[in-house]
This record gives C-alpha cells, structure tokens and sequence, in this order.
C-alpha cells in the first residue's frame, strides 16, 4: 500500500481525534448540546436523502396517472434512479478523499437542492425520467453525510453504535413517504411531493452550512483512470438494473433486448476489471474479488437484502390487490418505521465486537417468524393483520445493517484504506441491486403461481353447478338498478366472478412469495449458523495451536 499524498497538513489530532478513514471528518469533543445538534441535523439528511425515491415508489400508479404512462414506462422512474445511484459511489468516494468533507458536504447538498426543483419544474415523462436519473448521482452523497453527522453525536468508543443507528435512517424513508403522501397529494397533486422534498432538501442545506463537520484529511487520489473504470462500470450496472426492473413487467423471454443488455453488461464488467487488474493503484481492487472473504460477505448482504424485499413487495402489493391505498396503510407503515427504529436501538444498546454475528443471526430469525404470520393471509386480511409479523420484519431490518457492515469493514481495514473504496462499492451494489432483485424475482414467481391458481379455480367453476349459477346471479343482481337487459346482467356478474377468482389466485400467490421467502430465510439461517460454528473451531484451533508452545516453554 503506498504512502498518501496529503494535500496539506493534517492538523494536530489526538489519537481519539483522528479519523479513522482520509475523506472522513475528524472526531474531536463535543459539548452535550452540540452533540445532539448534529444527530438532528444527521437524521433530517439521512431521511432527506431516501425520501426521493421512497416518495416516487409509494405513489408511482398516482405519478403514472398524471402524466399518462404506462407501466413499463412508469418504472423507469425508481429504476433509473437506482441505475445511477449504484455506482455512483466510484468518484464520490475519492472526491470527498481529494477535496474535504466540508466541501463535499456543501457542494453535495446544492446539487441535492437543484435536483429536487428540477423535479417541481418538471412537467413532461422525459423531464421526469431525466430528473429521476441526476437525482440518483445528487442523493448519493446525502447517505453517507447523515452519517457522518450521526456518528459526531457518538463518542470514538461508541462509533460501533452510531453506525447502527446513522446507518438505519434511510430505511426510515419508505414509511415517512406513505405517511406523507395522501396529505402531499391533497396540496397539489404529485408536484406536492416533490415540493415537500424540495422544502426538506433546503432545510438540509441551511443545517449543513450553520453546522459544519469537523475537518478531516485531504489526500491525492484522484487519476484520469478512475473516470474510464467509471464510465464502463456505469453503464453496465445501468443495464443490469434496467433488465431487473423491466423484467416482469415486459416479460423475460419477449424482449430479445434484455438478453443483449445482460451481454454488453458483462463486456463492460470484464473490460472494467482488465484495466483495474493491471493498475498500479487500482480503483477496485480485482485480486481480492475473488476471495472466499468477499464472496461471503456479497452473498450475506445480497441474501439479507433480498430477504428484506419481501416486505415491500409481498405486504405491499397484497394489501394493493385487496385495494387499500395510502390512507389505509398509514398505520402499517407507522409500525413499519417503529419496528425499524427499535431494531436499530437495539443493534446499537447491543453492540459488541464479539455480538455481531449474533445480531444478524437473529435478524434472520425475526424473518422466518414474520413469515410464518404472514403465510395464510386470505382476501379478508387486511393492513391490522399484518401489525404483528411487519413490525418483526422491520425490526430485523433495522438490527441487521450496522452489525453486517461493521462485522466485514474490519478485515477490510486491517488490509489497508486502498481496499475501502472496494468494499463500499460492493455493500452499495449488494443493497441497490438487491432492493431491484428481490421484487424481479418475487414479481416473477407471484405472477407464475397466479397464473396456475387461476387456471384452477377457473377450471372448477361450471356455470351448470348450482352453487356457481347461484353466485353468478347474486353477482348479476348488484347491477340490477342499472341494467335491465338479463343477458347483460348476468355478463356482468360472470365478469365480476372473474375479478373475484383472480383476486383470491392473486392471493395465494402471495402466500407462495412469502412461504418461499421464509424457506430462503431458513436456509440463510443455517447457513449462517454453520458459518459462526465454523469459525469458533477456527478461533479454537488457533488458540490451542498458541497456547501448546507457551505451555512447553513454560515446562
């Protein structure tokens, strides 16, 4: 690893002082009251900066209603927004290394400011889609400077605990935004979304000017390499995101574009790699991706994530078919972030070194036990009965993030600072990738089992049954104020039966997605356990193997 190059003299910290990473703000002593000043001003930024993107995907059939879109087109909205978002960690990391926090901090939040007004402004699908995708590079910064400010109300000891609680907030997001957004929409349609975000973003920036963050240090990192990685892992993580969030909606095998958007993907990520591999100082560092080490770690956060996914599809989209909207899923979400903020509290009264595995062992235990409420849920259930099982899911959502980080940002810090940047890389794709993965495979199987469960209840309605001539009356009857033509009445009530047996497919299929959810969740949770057990006998066989020779020099 080579020695920085700093861009001017680091000033005279204490060791408690000094950051642990260049790019980072120092950590000096802070009065009670400052403290808490900067945990407010962290939570305002790091709920600002999800609430974006939670806004457009809690009211996107409102959004595609105003400016007349399809769905396909309709999800182009999040998913530029997360195509952009992933790798912009690639030459946000090194700018904050090369030209200070503080000015990363303010030049970040402006950006974050014009975004958001472009957004008020704009008028038209391709000024939306447009707006979307430079939000996802402005929203960038915001996450990890609400942490920064988080971890300045913790002292250096207990910076374990305000990763947890500093890393949580944007998940609080997606609940703020559904409890939002049926009064935001009463004010002005869906501009009144984003003139809430707009009004939260220049709050944002008025606390970051007033209240900076300590300096930290300035190094030179930046080469005219890091743009050409740049601009080929871009476009390829774009292409992958486009097929995820395109992929049920246009239907795999029916857009031969996919296929081709998958190849050139995969072009861009081994080109990419080439010019990193034979770097002198790389941006990603290639020799170590092939680890055992990274592997685990992807596969860890990739499965939690996608565990996670469920949620926000399956509890969601349920609750959608049955037709509840935002106002009636406000006190859901309202559990939803309570169980978030009790699992990050609760990571962080916990945290120990010696606990983190722990903690995510029993973030997948409160998936599997929310799996198994959820599991029977019929077209009576309704957003009350599913309190009990989102508020256990939600808080493994908020236990599990600090604990997994910190747990494989260790290792990774006693490599060296220059593998960093890889590892941030990794978690953000492993978190972006896995929120677009989760509903593409999810959305997938639901509509498959729907299909077979509606050609089964279909199969079994004979309208010579007199149980099923019967219903088809009753159901002609609701139109009978309206329509006088019986042949027309009883279309419409063989139509409404219709609608009533792809409702209840619709269901079952959602209990499907929820049953094999939790059997995924059973078999990370074994794999898991298999993992803590394996390295316990690993630090065993290593403290035997220290001990023997003390022992005979002892004799």
């Amino acid at each position: 690893m080579s020695q920085p190059v700093y861009l001017e003299p680091p000033p005279n910290w204490t060791p408690e002082e000094r950051p642990t990473l260049p790019g980072s703000p120092g950590t000096p002593y802070h009065r009670p009251i400052v403290r808490a000043a900067y945990a407010a001003v962290g939570v305002l930024v790091g709920i600002t900066g999800g609430l974006g993107s939670a806004l457009v995907s809690a009211n996107l059939p409102q959004i595609q209603g105003e400016l007349g879109l399809t769905p396909s087109e309709g999800a182009w909205l999040p998913a530029v927004y997360v195509m952009v978002n992933v790798s912009s960690n690639l030459v946000l990391f090194k700018a904050r290394q090369q030209y200070g926090i503080r000015r990363f901090a303010e030049i970040g939040m402006l950006a974050y400011v014009l975004v958001t007004l472009l957004h008020v402004l704009a008028d038209d699908y391709s000024t939306a889609l447009f707006a979307r995708a430079v939000s996802g590079f402005a929203a960038a910064p915001m996450s990890s400077l609400g942490l920064y400010y988080v971890l300045q109300a913790f002292p250096k000891a207990k910076m374990g605990a305000g990763l947890c609680i500093g890393l949580t907030l944007a998940q609080l997001a997606t609940p703020l935004a559904w409890l939002a957004s049926p009064a935001l929409l009463d004010i002005g349609d869906w501009r009144g979304l984003y003139l809430f975000e707009l009004g939260m973003a220049l709050c944002c920036m008025a606390a970051v000017v007033v209240l900076k963050l300590p300096p930290g240090m300035r190094i030179r990192v930046i080469e005219p390499l890091d743009f050409v990685t740049f601009l080929l892992v871009a476009p390829a993580v774009a292409l992958v995101g486009a097929v995820l969030a395109q992929g049920r909606i246009q239907w795999w095998p029916d857009q031969p574009w996919m296929a081709w958007a998958l190849v050139a993907a995969f072009l861009l990520f081994l080109l990419a790699g080439f010019v990193e591999h034979h770097r002198e100082q790389p941006l990603i560092q290639t020799r170590w991706l092939g680890s055992a080490d990274v592997a685990r770690f992807m596969l860890g956060a990739l499965g939690i994530r996608l565990l996670l996914s469920e949620q926000t599809f399956a509890a969601t989209g349920l609750m959608r078919t049955l037709g509840m909207g935002p106002d009636q899923l406000g006190g859901l979400y309202a559990v939803m972030m309570a169980g978030t903020l009790a699992g990050a509290v609760l990571a962080a009264l916990l945290f120990d070194p010696k606990r983190l595995t722990g903690l995510v062992i029993a973030s997948v235990v409160l998936i599997v036990l929310g799996g198994l409420l959820d599991k029977e849920a019929t077209s009576l259930t309704r957003p009350h009965d599913l309190l009990a099982s989102q508020f256990l899911v939600s808080c493994a959502a908020g236990m599990f993030m600090g604990p997994l980080l910190i747990q494989a940002f260790i290792p990774v810090l006693m490599k060296g600072t220059d593998y960093v940047i890889t590892f941030v890389i990794l978690f953000s794709v492993s978190q972006s990738m896995g929120g677009l993965l989760g509903p593409a495979i999810y959305g997938t199987f639901q509509q498959y089992r729907e299909h077979e469960y509606s050609a089964q209840i279909v199969a079994r309605v004979d309208p010579t049954d007199p149980v099923v001539a019967q219903r088809l009356q009753l159901q002609g009857q609701v139109y009978a104020r309206v329509v006088t033509d019986p042949a027309l009445r009883s279309a419409q009530g063989v139509a409404l039966l219709s609608q009533s047996a792809t409702r209840e497919a619709s269901v079952r299929a959602y209990n499907d997605v929820v049953v094999l959810n939790t059997i995924l969740a059973l078999a990370f949770l074994a794999w898991s356990l298999l993992g803590a057990l394996a390295a316990g006998a690993r630090r065993r066989a290593a403290a035997r193997t220290t001990a023997a020779p003390a022992a005979q020099g002892a004799a």
